[in-house]
């Protein structure tokens, strides 16, 4: 700045760092400042006097969306060993004056957007793509940024994170691996502030922000512009010991000699939108940089960690303690490594521990670390503990190094109707948020689990995906139980927010976003399935809307496989109303219009059919007939079957399907053995094309082997009809026959195989001969006297029978 005389006092810090963060409060205590510039948005200053409560435990974000797009927000989350948040509840608790100063999240938004709909209409011009240069990809540093259209800088090599050229100066791996070592893990001096200053002119000098593009340079002149602007309005405010608190990247700029009016300059004619500021919970999860998250850290469980145990030794902690016993981190981690492994029934004694921690010291012995770091503790679990194995070190890495940590906030933060509704229910019905996933099993019977399941039932409508349907843990395979996997997401609280336009309650925007998603162009199938989910969220006045909907375009549509298809969901709700409370009879009556309907268009919708669109149907229609039996209604079933009776019998239907038709009838017996028989004879004659009856075949035994061992007439003819066949026809039927018993289960095939083989043994031929009706009269197997003879002994023994003289 030129104003460079002004007292200004300069903290360059690394987002979410624990050493950062308690230099930080050292600094602060020796200064004693009587203002505080953080880089934050403006917008959140409303927050801060939410930091002095105690029910706001980090982590937490600072959540900014804009008021007409929920969808478009942003996060800007602290943890407990956060430098922004050690500073802010510094201040707070004494009363000093705090500002955000980075460049405006209103700004942001609008800027986002007009780029947004830049390159939506890039793309809506082919031609002119065509011809444009590539855009670069998007590069990632300390925030989210977009990437710039202009050329890349000639070492590209830095890139994703310039701390790595200091790092590779240093002989280290990487940026994070630097920092880390110097900074985060030996934090506690204030004098490091100065050292990084110097460390990031020299660094910007030789990568400046063009490295990462022209639209990433742009961005960052804008913001540090703002942050420059607010830090004159500090000192015309007359504060005299101003602690400017930024990322260690942004220094130089700060410091460097820019004129008022070039900023405003750079600040004019920015668009800007309507936002809005709150808090929400955020996760240890989130705050890695594996969720993505660009500022985020490789180990925030970590970092919490150290944070903890170097706070207990810090001289600005107000808790009593012996002065002369300084806490050892590793042991502590180590500590707690043990009782995660032991609550997995892996075995960490306290023999393993004492030997672990002094492997991981000697190791940080030799590589010159004061106190040993995760690489060295990683390293000595894996020889001492895990015996080589790495597979527990994914448990440590997913459980501590990362962690399930989630923050909370107080009751009274502004928050949009429907959060608090759902707030409201959470706490009654006892459904805690939590980081961490967790199976629930819930019992229909009882009021309170039911409760439950509406309740995530219609989150689910909202796009609200708290919970996912889990396999049932404890096996019980009744209609009254439902098991939900449950795992709480800091995204969804934007969720939350996008969805407040359909209502103020979770139950009224279920049910209006379901009723806004219905159109034309809605199929009865999707409609079909809403009338199940609504049921499932216990919305009834959506329900009748829907059944209502659905008999209406039953009475007008002629498609016969969306009748078809909206049956099977129909059906299951109504097989487990009883369960869900629910009044069936409306319900009941839809589904014996659609059954109606479906019927008679059905023969119809069957006719020159080729193989996949009759493969299509058949998939349907037994699919339908499955939800005609649960609804068990003697008209409905009646006119189902009569449906096909006239499938079966006429031969412009596809025989895959006059063949199913036939099967559904024997299996409801409504066809007996003389009439299968003469069914048998017509489709599988010789007059009938080979591929025909293969097809009818296919049909008929439906992947089912059981009709083949169990009934003798259907056996003989299938058998009577292979054996007729000349060669010529038999190889061209083999595939199609091979692929219909290759549905068989490998017991089925074998028992198929024996039961041909007894009939070969026993001398009957093939078992079976068809008669006039085409229905296999079976040969008697001959009786083979002298082995039966062979248990005769045994079973008069087993009755008491005296023996034979």
């Amino acid at each position: 700045m030129a104003e460079s005389s002004l007292p200004f006092h300069f903290f360059g810090i690394r987002h979410h760092g624990p050493g950062s963060a308690r230099s930080l409060l050292g600094a602060l205590e020796a200064l004693q400042p009587d203002a505080l510039l953080i880089e934050g948005p403006a917008e959140c200053e409303t927050l801060l006097p939410a930091v002095a409560e105690q029910q706001l435990q980090p982590p937490v974000a600072m959540l900014v969306y804009s008021q007409d797009e929920p969808s478009r927000a942003s996060f800007f989350p602290l943890a407990e060993f956060s430098p922004e948040w050690v500073a802010m509840r510094w201040a707070v608790q004494r009363g000093l004056p705090v500002r955000f100063m980075d460049l405006p999240q209103a700004t942001e938004m609008a800027l986002d957007k007009e780029a947004q709909a830049s390159r939506e209409a890039e793309l809506a011009e082919p031609e002119k793509n065509e011809t444009a240069a590539p855009p670069e990809d998007v590069a990632e540093g300390d925030e989210a940024v977009l990437a710039g259209s202009g050329a890349p800088h000639p070492d590209q090599r830095y890139a994703r994170d310039p701390l790595d050229a200091l790092a590779e100066a240093a002989g280290f791996a990487d940026g994070e691996t630097w920092w880390n070592r110097l900074v985060e893990e030996r934090g506690g001096d204030s004098a490091v502030f100065e050292a990084v200053g110097m460390a990031m002119t020299a660094l910007r000098e030789e990568l400046p922000n063009g490295l990462r593009g022209e639209r990433y340079a742009l961005r960052e002149e804008r913001r540090e512009a703002t942050m420059r602007q607010t830090m004159r309005e500090a000192a015309r405010a007359g504060f005299q010991r101003i602690a400017v608190i930024c990322g260690a990247w942004h220094v130089p700029a700060l410091q460097a000699a820019t004129t008022a009016k070039a900023d405003a300059a750079t600040l004019k004619g920015l668009p800007r939108l309507k936002v809005q500021a709150t808090w929400a919970p955020w996760t240890h999860r989130n705050l890695a940089s594996a969720s993505g998250y660009g500022a985020g850290v490789d180990s925030p469980g970590w970092y919490a960690h150290l944070w903890r145990t170097n706070a207990l030794a810090d001289p600005t902690d107000t808790e009593p303690g012996p002065r002369f016993i300084r806490p050892s981190r590793a042991a502590a981690w180590l500590a707690r490594v043990a009782q995660l492994l032991r609550s997995h029934d892996l075995d960490c004694s306290s023999a393993h521990i004492i030997e672990a921690t002094r492997l991981a010291e000697g190791l940080a012995a030799l590589r010159a670390q004061t106190e040993p770091g995760l690489p060295e503790l990683h390293e000595a679990v894996r020889t001492v503990i895990c015996m080589g194995e790495s597979a527990p070190l994914r448990l440590i890495q997913d459980a501590l190094v990362i962690g399930d940590v989630l923050g909370s906030v107080p009751p009274d933060v502004p928050l949009v109707p429907l959060q608090r509704d759902l707030e409201q229910q959470q706490k009654t019905l006892r459904l805690k948020p939590e980081a961490a996933s967790k199976i629930v099993a819930l019992d229909l019977r009882k009021d309170t689990d039911l409760a439950r399941s509406h309740l995530l039932h219609r989150l689910r409508l909202l796009g609200i995906h708290w919970g996912t349907r889990a396999a049932d843990q404890q096996r019980n395979r009744g209609t009254f139980r439902e098991s939900w996997d449950l795992q709480w997401q800091p995204e969804l609280v934007v969720r939350l927010i996008e969805s407040s336009r359909f209502g103020s309650t979770v139950e009224t925007a279920a049910a209006t976003r379901v009723l806004q998603s219905l159109t034309p162009q809605t199929t009865l199938p999707e409609i079909a399935e809403a009338i199940d989910d609504a049921l499932l969220a216990q919305l009834p006045p959506l329900v009748e809307r829907l059944m209502n909907e659905v008999s209406a375009r039953a009475a007008i549509t002629g498609d016969v496989q969306q009748l078809l298809r909206a049956l099977p969901a129909l059906a299951n709700v109504y097989r487990y109303g009883s369960v869900r409370q629910t009044d069936s009879t409306l319900l009941a009556g839809v589904i014996d219009q659609l059954v109606l309907r479906a019927a008679i268009g059905l023969p119809n919708a069957c006719l020159s059919l080729d193989e996949e669109a009759a493969r299509g149907v058949q998939k349907l229609a037994l699919l339908a007939d499955d939800a005609i039996g649960l609804r068990d209604f003697a008209e409905t079933t009646e006119a189902w079957q009569r449906a096909l009776q006239v499938m079966a019998e006429a031969d412009t239907c596809a025989a895959l399907l006059r063949g199913m038709a036939t099967r559904l009838l024997l299996d409801a017996k409504i066809w007996d053995e003389q009439r299968i028989g003469q069914q048998f004879a017509h489709n599988l004659s010789l007059g009938v094309a080979p591929v025909d009856a293969a097809a009818w075949l296919e049909g008929f035994l439906n992947r089912q082997a059981l009709v083949l061992l169990h009934d003798d007439a259907i056996w003989g003819a299938v058998d009577a009809w292979l054996a007729q066949l000349g060669e010529a026809q038999f190889l061209q039927v083999l595939p199609l026959v091979r692929r219909s018993f290759a549905d068989f289960s490998r017991a089925e095939r074998q028992q198929l195989g024996s039961r041909a083989v007894r009939g070969q043994s026993s001398g009957a031929g093939a078992a079976a001969v068809v008669g006039p009706t085409g229905a296999g009269t079976g040969g008697a197997t001959a009786l083979d006297a002298k082995r039966a003879s062979l248990v005769l002994p045994t079973l008069r023994t087993l009755w008491g029978v005296a023996s034979e003289r």
